[in-house]
């Protein structure tokens, strides 16, 4: 048996056959012609022809929707083992052929031991902070730009006060003159020991890392010699193989969260480009990601439910040796969604929040404590409204943004 990686689609058409488009498929992104091809040819390049695997045709409910679901296995010899030689073999020029979406991809043993995948992965984040059970908590950098290093800092103090497990920096926050990297690097982390004093906690700071492709490296080792402990990524901006290339270098030891950023020009379609838990789950975990963010299906950038289940997979279902990584369902999360987060992930989830915690009415410090009481009142199985009766800060936040069931 030969050695292939197995793509999914989903081909939309009233009246085309199906079957002839898959076998068209198959042919056009490897060998590219066969029946014109003489015996003796077809004998050479058998070994990088493309296979139909399985066509599953659905009628359609209206005008546009017949569809099938198409796989095309496609043989390892064809591309390089990494990630943009096999996107562009199994979709680069077929994007750009009407009404379809590549739904999965399966790979196959030998490209996939090309990768390491996540170097800590959600085991080792959570041994990092010394966090075997519960979910973890995330805050966000919000406002920062045009701030100076004095604000930030104390931006981040007051985060970290809350009892938060990570804080990470906004993926707009740029290298600039007022909070250069190393610089910020040096004051969150005095401000997070400071912090520790008081809430006894360890906590994680994922500095974004941002710059000319060629430098990153260079800047993610001098954010972690300046004290950096993790790391935060617009993998898409970049592309999957500069994680991939961050992931993998040994110099580069810390956790590394991938932001989606640029994921709404790709996934929310039917019709078009990458689905969800292909692109925001399993390439992000083979890639290297530690933790993955995605928009959550409860907040202001909502995903359908069932995608962040199918990215909730890809990140956590068992694919040895690749650990898996830490779902990050995000965006317009406030305390009152936290039971539905936990009911939907379990405890292997970070709940992330940005005006969550930042626009409680007691500040940020009481934000964070008003999530960390959500989650063991969720935990201990209390509704968040009797747990509230004795913890003001959580009441405050439910009188604020409800509690959503």
């Amino acid at each position: 048996m030969r050695h292939t990686c197995i793509a999914t689609y989903r081909c939309y058409d009233d009246k085309a056959d199906f079957q002839k488009k898959a076998l068209s498929i198959a042919v056009g992104l490897t060998v590219g012609s066969w029946t014109e091809l003489p015996e003796a040819k077809k004998a050479e390049m058998e070994k990088h022809l493309g296979q139909v695997v399985q066509v599953t045709e659905y009628s359609a409910s209206a005008p546009g929707e017949r569809y099938a679901d198409i796989q095309i296995a496609y043989p390892d010899i064809n591309f390089s083992r990494d990630i943009p030689a096999l996107l562009v073999t199994v979709f680069g020029k077929l994007s750009m052929d009407g009404k379809i979406k590549l739904l999965d991809l399966d790979f196959s043993e030998n490209f996939l031991s090309a990768f390491p995948g996540p170097q800590f992965g959600m085991k080792g984040i959570r041994e990092i902070l010394g966090i075997q059970e519960r979910p973890l908590l995330m805050s966000i950098f919000k406002s920062v730009i045009g701030h100076d290093l004095d604000a930030l800092r104390e931006q981040f103090y007051q985060q970290a006060l809350g009892g938060v497990d990570l804080i990470k920096d906004d993926e707009i926050l740029f290298e600039n003159p007022l909070t250069p990297i190393e610089k910020r690097v040096t004051v969150c982390m005095e401000a997070a020991s400071q912090a520790e004093q008081h809430t006894g906690k360890k906590l994680l700071y994922a500095v974004n890392l941002t710059g000319p492709t060629s430098k990153l490296a260079s800047q993610a080792r001098k954010a972690i010699d300046a004290g950096a402990n993790a790391l935060l990524f617009n993998v898409l901006a970049y592309g999957y193989d500069v994680l991939h290339e961050l992931s993998s270098d040994p110099t580069i030891n810390v956790p590394i969260a991938a932001h989606p950023a640029m994921a709404g020009a790709f996934y929310p379609s039917p019709h078009y480009g990458i689905a969800a838990p292909l692109l925001l789950g399993k390439l992000m975990r083979l890639a290297g990601a530690d933790l993955a963010l995605f928009p959550s299906p409860y907040g202001s950038v909502v995903m359908p439910k069932e995608e962040n289940m199918g990215i909730k997979d890809a990140l956590l279902r068992d694919l040895p040796p690749i650990r898996t990584s830490f779902p990050v369902p995000s965006a317009g999360i406030h305390p009152g969604l936290v039971p539905l987060i936990l009911r939907d992930f379990g405890q292997d989830v970070v709940v992330n929040a940005g005006g969550g915690v930042h626009g409680h009415p007691q500040g940020a410090a009481a934000g964070g404590r008003a999530f960390n009481q959500a989650i063991d009142a969720t935990l201990q199985g209390v509704s968040l409204q009797d747990y509230a009766t004795t913890h003001p800060e959580l009441k405050s936040a439910i009188d604020i943004w409800g509690v959503k069931s």
